[in-house]
């Protein structure tokens, strides 16, 4: 008899597309199905779209152009990121032991999620069906939506693939040191730092739980967020101060781009939700994320 391991590992490798596609959508469009218009809206597809994707790449420059316009708290933020990662990266070789050792533990059909919901490919399918939904449906909710998820994973994958390449740091499953670094390498075992499919998958699931005012949904679209990430560290393919750091661009170029998009659009549905707060927890044997709502 089939067991459901078997079921799901067929399905996420057979039917993996479509699984991912209806799933973000139905979390995305959560909340929309009785969203109406707040106004007559007398512009045509093509003119929202060319406007959304004035955004899209606004929204980039946006967030690139902001430690220029960084006050102390951010300096300050930025410094408690920077230290948070080293910490971690103190622990990289043990890290990379622990969960190396729970990885035939862990059921294939979730290390296949981690995989193909942090792969580049399934994540511009499945936020271009979200925002594609917005545009044809003239719900600029979820347009917004669809252009802070685009705009998010566009402009920290593209950090992250220029970083990768420029530290050449060494993947766990290579056998190097965790202080091996070979600049500017072209061979993809040198590509660890940061972790892309931690930050695509984050970044997705930060900007769809925005949308969310109850903390338990919140936290339970980050944890779904955070699998790929972690499915990384099982595979040996990043260290976890890879992990720590891609989490924190993600977190900080969504919420960039989403005050960028506060001028762009109507809707603002984070306007009345508590901010959230992240930091990193260290204690004997243990290390954490925080998060306060």
């Amino acid at each position: 008899m089939q067991t459901l391991t078997d079921w799901l590992r067929k399905f996420t490798s057979s039917k993996k597309s479509i699984f991912f596609l209806l799933v973000l959508l139905i979390i995305s469009t959560h909340g929309y199905s009785q969203d109406k218009n707040s106004h007559a809206d007398d512009k045509t597809t093509w003119q929202h779209f060319t406007y959304d994707m004035g955004n899209v790449f606004g929204g980039m420059g946006y967030a690139y152009s902001r430690p220029f316009h960084w006050d102390k708290k951010s300096w300050l933020t930025f410094g408690g990121v920077a230290g948070g990662t080293m910490l971690l990266y103190t622990i990289d070789e043990p890290a990379k032991t622990y969960f190396e050792d729970q990885k035939e533990d862990i059921p294939q059909f979730i290390r296949d999620y981690g995989w193909y919901y942090g792969s580049p490919q399934n994540n511009y399918m499945l936020t271009g069906v979200v925002y594609l939904t917005g545009l044809f449906t003239k719900n600029e909710k979820l347009r917004r939506t669809g252009v802070l998820l685009i705009s998010s994973a566009s402009a920290a994958g593209l950090l992250q693939q220029v970083s990768k390449y420029t530290f050449g740091r060494a993947r766990p499953r290579t056998g190097e040191q965790k202080n091996t670094f070979i600049p500017f390498s072209g061979d993809a075992d040198y590509h660890s730092f940061p972790s892309g499919h931690t930050i695509l998958a984050f970044t997705n699931a930060y900007a769809i739980a925005k949308q969310f005012k109850n903390p338990w949904v919140k936290a339970g679209i980050y944890t779904v967020g955070l699998v790929p990430g972690i499915s990384r560290l099982w595979e040996g393919a990043h260290w976890l101060s890879d992990v720590g750091l891609s989490v924190a661009i993600s977190i900080f170029t969504v919420e960039a781009i989403d005050k960028y998009l506060d001028s762009k659009y109507d809707e603002k549905y984070n306007s009345k939700q508590k901010k959230t707060d992240w930091s990193l927890s260290f204690g004997p044997g243990t290390v954490g994320v925080v998060v306060h709502f």
